[in-house]
């Protein structure tokens, strides 16, 4: 597993650390899970080529429901 070295301002550094601690985290897994949620693709590689594929019974929208009518508060 690699490693990485940067310099942060204390008071960014001191946040990090009360957040990690909040988590119940080291600050370098908390640090990784920061990078992997921000750098790794969050969709399937084929997921949006899904859109318009499905081949069943059309889908349709059901009726919307009337809302239920309520007293003020005045």
């Amino acid at each position: 597993m690699a490693q990485l070295h940067f310099y942060l301002p204390d008071a960014l550094a001191e946040k990090i650390k009360t957040k990690a601690k909040n988590a119940h985290l080291s600050v370098s897994k908390y640090m990784a899970e920061l990078a992997k949620k921000e750098v790794e693709p969050q969709w399937p590689d084929d997921y949006f080529e899904l859109f318009g594929s499905w081949h069943g019974e059309e889908l349709k929208r059901p009726d919307s429901l009337s809302f239920e009518e309520r007293e003020g508060f005045e």
